[in-house]
């Protein structure tokens, strides 16, 4: 697929600095750019490149001005960093261009769909499953009973939505992706064995919503399991039942939310971070990378460390921290110097 420098900037409502006809059909970073790749500068810190580069054309902010010749063609623009993200994302529509039913595959007779679906190779939809418009199910994906996706959803190869699960507009769901299992439900028995409590809720993904590759969402014991409105989670990532995730918060790879917990919305959790159950998240708060929550946290809050406790307060802690051992031996010296003042008076 080709695309003209004049095309691009019709695109991205930018302007040619060079030669509009210029051709190119692949991407590329700026310090790797090749004859025919197209790329973008919009952190200073690369500028060095733009003069040495071989990409064809290159976006750049509008305020960009060379200071030696170059053999790019430039595509000014408002936002380069933004504009190249835009590009990005035409790119990626126009390869998902897929549709139709491919063999073999097995449609419930009760199932339903709408227009330009793509169904791959070896998937399974269920019974009383609802699909909306431009719906892409890629090859070995599974799709329990009752299980309704909107508009514009594309769920990649491989992924299991178990029965119930109710998914959104305009949500991607990546590979080896399960929602709906069976929540981590089970009793204690006297003799120490355990008896599972059947989980009969379901999984409830709202619009806009995206998920890395190998993350499980546990379906909730009663009611459901939550992700709101613009949720974005990496790979990895363990969702517990009944959990609910708050509108526009992101969640890094390999965090495990327990049961019942209750996160707010346009918070951050960075990877690794593990939170308890029956836990409340407030609003816009920030847990840092390898945190462990064990407490409620109100909005607004920083944390860092396990048991996490607030950001500055971690980071002073951890100063002394590092020099535990210096201090240790301060204090034993100390020591030492009052008990032999204590000795010599007593002498």
């Amino acid at each position: 697929m080709k695309f003209t420098a004049e095309q691009i900037a019709g695109i991205l409502e930018g302007e040619v600095i060079g030669n509009p006809k210029a051709e190119v059909n692949q991407l590329s970073k700026i310090e790797d750019g090749k004859v025919g790749s197209l790329t973008f500068l919009a952190n200073p810190k690369y500028n060095n490149f733009i003069y040495t580069t071989e990409a064809t054309i290159t976006i750049v902010n509008k305020t960009f001005v060379p200071e030696t010749p170059i053999k790019t063609t430039l595509v000014k623009v408002e936002d380069a960093y933004m504009s190249f993200s835009k590009l990005l994302e035409f790119y990626d529509q126009a390869k998902g261009t897929k549709n139709g039913i491919e063999q073999p595959s097995i449609i419930s007779d009760t199932a339903k769909y709408g227009e330009n679906l793509y169904l791959g190779s070896f998937s399974y939809l269920g019974q009383q499953v609802i699909l909306g418009d431009n719906v892409k199910i890629y090859p070995n994906c599974f799709l329990g009973d009752n299980v309704v996706v909107g508009n514009n959803v594309t769920i990649f190869a491989g992924a299991k939505i178990y029965s119930d699960t109710i998914i959104g507009n305009n949500c991607i769901i990546n590979s080896g992706v399960v929602i709906g299992a069976d929540g981590f439900g089970f009793a204690p028995n006297p003799d120490g064995s355990y008896t599972k409590i059947p989980q009969i809720g379901n999984v409830v993904i709202e619009d806009n919503v995206d998920i890395g590759s190998c993350t499980t969402i546990d379906r909730a014991t009663m009611g459901s399991t939550i992700i709101r409105k613009g949720v974005k989670l990496d790979n990895q990532i363990q969702i517990a039942h009944n959990v609910e995730v708050g509108e526009n918060t992101v969640i890094a790879a390999q965090t495990g939310v327990a049961g019942s917990t209750k996160i707010g919305k346009n918070g951050m959790i960075g990877g690794q971070v593990g939170v308890s159950g029956h836990l409340t998240i407030g609003n816009n708060v920030r847990i840092q990378a390898q945190s462990g929550v064990g407490r409620n946290i109100k909005d607004n809050e920083t944390l860092q460390g396990s048991p996490s406790f607030g950001y500055n307060d971690f980071s002073k802690s951890y100063v002394h921290f590092k020099n535990l051992p210096k201090i240790v031996a301060e204090i034993e010296e100390l020591k030492k110097q009052i008990l032999n003042q204590k000795n010599g008076k007593n002498g």
